[in-house]
Parts: C-alpha cells; sequence; structure tokens
C-alpha cells in the first residue's frame, strides 16, 4: 500500500508525480511568457501564478523563490538549444565540416533567437541580478564550452589543434556567438536572415578550423 506522500500515489489516473512535474512545467512554461514580456523586475510571483493558473503555495512547493524560477528557465532554454544541435548534428548524413557547422548554427539560432522571449531571458534578464545567478549562468556558459570543445575533436580530430588549443577556440566562438544572436535577438524587423549570421559564425569558426572558409 502506498504511502500519502508516495509519489508513486495515483489521483484521478494519474501518480503524484506525474501531477507535480505537470504543474512544473506550467509554472516554467508561464514564466518564459512573463518573464520573456515584463522582464525579471517587473514580475511577481503572482504574475507567474496567474499566468500559469496555479496558487502561490505551488510556486513555492516547485522554487524557492524568483531568482530559482529564472535560473530553472534559463536551464530548459539551454538544454531544449542544446538538444537542437544535437538532433542536428546527428540528422545530418553530410559529414563535410561546413555544412556540420552550417546545421548546428542554424539550429542553435533558432532555438535561442528566433523567440523573443526566450532571448530576453537568456541575453537580458540574467544578467545583473545577483552573484547567485551570475554564478549559474557561468556555470552554463561553462557547459556550452565544454560541448562546444568535444564537437570539434570529434568532428575534425586529434590530428589537428586549433591555435591555442580547442578550449580556447571553443571559449571564443561562445563569446562571438553569443554577442551576435543577443544583438540579432534585439533588431527590429527586418533583420538579417538566420543564413547571413550562420555565415558570419562560420567566418568566425574558419579562423580556428581548417576547412571550413
Amino acid at each position: 500500500m502506498t504511502d500519502v506522500g508516495d509519489p508513486r500515489r495515483v489521483y484521478g489516473g494519474r501518480s503524484m508525480a506525474d501531477r507535480r512535474a505537470d504543474r512544473r512545467a506550467k509554472f516554467l512554461q508561464a514564466a518564459i511568457e512573463v518573464l520573456g514580456t515584463k522582464g525579471y523586475s517587473a514580475t511577481s510571483v503572482a504574475d507567474v501564478c496567474a499566468a500559469a493558473g496555479l496558487a502561490r503555495s505551488q510556486f513555492y512547493g516547485e522554487f524557492a523563490n524568483r531568482e530559482k524560477l529564472l535560473t530553472d528557465v534559463y536551464d530548459l532554454i539551454q538544454q531544449d538549444a542544446e538538444t537542437a544541435v544535437v538532433t542536428a548534428l546527428s540528422g545530418s548524413t553530410d559529414r563535410d565540416h561546413r555544412k556540420l557547422v552550417a546545421a548546428a548554427m542554424g539550429a542553435l539560432i533558432d532555438s535561442l533567437g528566433s523567440d523573443p522571449r526566450r532571448a530576453r531571458i537568456c541575453y537580458i534578464e540574467m544578467l545583473g541580478v545577483s552573484d547567485t545567478v551570475e554564478q549559474h549562468r557561468a556555470r552554463r556558459r561553462a557547459v556550452w564550452v565544454g560541448f562546444f570543445e568535444a564537437t570539434l575533436r570529434g568532428e575534425v580530430g586529434a590530428e589537428f589543434e586549433p591555435p591555442g588549443g580547442y578550449r580556447l577556440a571553443a571559449t571564443a566562438f561562445l563569446g562571438a556567438f553569443t554577442e551576435v544572436v543577443s544583438d540579432w535577438s534585439r533588431t527590429p524587423s527586418p533583420r538579417p536572415p538566420v543564413g547571413a549570421l550562420v555565415d558570419t559564425m562560420i567566418a568566425v569558426l574558419a579562423a580556428f578550423v581548417p576547412d571550413l572558409d
């Protein structure tokens, strides 16, 4: 027999764990809308609860405070972006370096920059909140650097070493990418097409990796 607090306990055909996951997803999606339109400083817990259609007590059952909501939403957006890149790379049958980079960059730009709410959260609302949030953002940047470094090593091969090494190349590329997409996401229409951004980033990466230009 399951305990009252057992996440496996079923109510109305759904377990407590499923219900909680559903509530959390609603809060995160509501936060993308509210934080991405009003901004972090102008958003209250009540705003997010209203957008999610859930109670304040339920909010605090998932998040310690607004900062935790912000960093969790940021992580969701970043994870979606990483998944988009992995999917683009694994779905490509052409191992030409330039075409692989184009596929990956197109997927990454589309995931992070095409939705103005997601772009605002990543490139504006995460800045200047607190030391805790900045440290969280720095850890996520380090994850991206490691991802780019591993991807470059896997695709280019051990026989080539970029100037300064793969990690420095990945760090430089991430910095350039962040600034380019941040600026592009705030540019009013008509703005350059995604293909133009992809070509720009390929030109940046070509400074470190052969066979791209």
